[in-house]
């Protein structure tokens, strides 16, 4: 089996044993709504984090991009699908974390995730895939225009909603009145 193939193959089983484990958590399949959408709008909406895509999915394809620089500068001699498996086990490790309880009730107290209680599967499984999608993304860009994919991935969630990863991080890991005052604001 050719390497390539091999990284597909381990791909599809991260992400199908990544499911496996959030459905034996306990997650629910998909929104208790019981409609699977495309795209959810809004930051505080009870669909948010339970659709295909919202605006968070950004957040993940900045993971992308940023696993493939780290896994660049860290690990360039390992062949790229190597690189790849190792952000997909990264991004899959953290989508199970995430919707642990511990994680879930910190999300709730500490972020804009107003109401927040975890994922779905089908979301979970999608910001994967968009992980893999800004991984794949940068592979192909020059390095600028990976930056600037990335600032406009950050920008734009924080002009629309109010946060972005670069918040998200900063409030689960260092709350702060200021910014959580900001938010609710918008």
């Amino acid at each position: 089996m050719t390497r390539t193939r091999w990284a597909a193959v381990a791909a599809v089983v991260l992400v199908v044993a990544a499911a496996a484990i959030l459905l034996a958590m306990g997650r629910h399949p998909i929104c208790t709504c019981g409609t699977i959408d495309l795209w959810v709008s809004g930051r505080d909406s009870p669909k948010t984090s339970q659709m295909l895509a919202d605006w968070y999915s950004f957040s993940h394809v900045v993971h992308g991009l940023l696993f493939y620089a780290a896994l660049w500068l860290i690990a360039r001699r390992w062949p790229i699908e190597w690189r790849f498996v190792a952000a997909l086990v990264v991004e899959a490790s953290w989508e199970i974390v995430e919707n642990t309880p511990m994680v879930i009730d910190r999300y709730r107290h500490a972020t804009a995730a107003l109401g927040y209680n975890g994922d779905s599967v089908i979301n979970s499984v999608s910001d994967i895939l968009m992980m893999a999608v800004g991984f794949l993304i940068a592979r192909k860009l020059p390095v600028w225009a990976s930056i600037a994919l990335l600032v406009g991935l950050e920008l734009i969630p924080l002009l629309v909603i109010r946060d972005n990863l670069t918040l998200n991080v900063w409030m689960l890991l260092w709350p702060n009145q200021t910014i959580a005052a900001w938010q609710a604001a918008g």
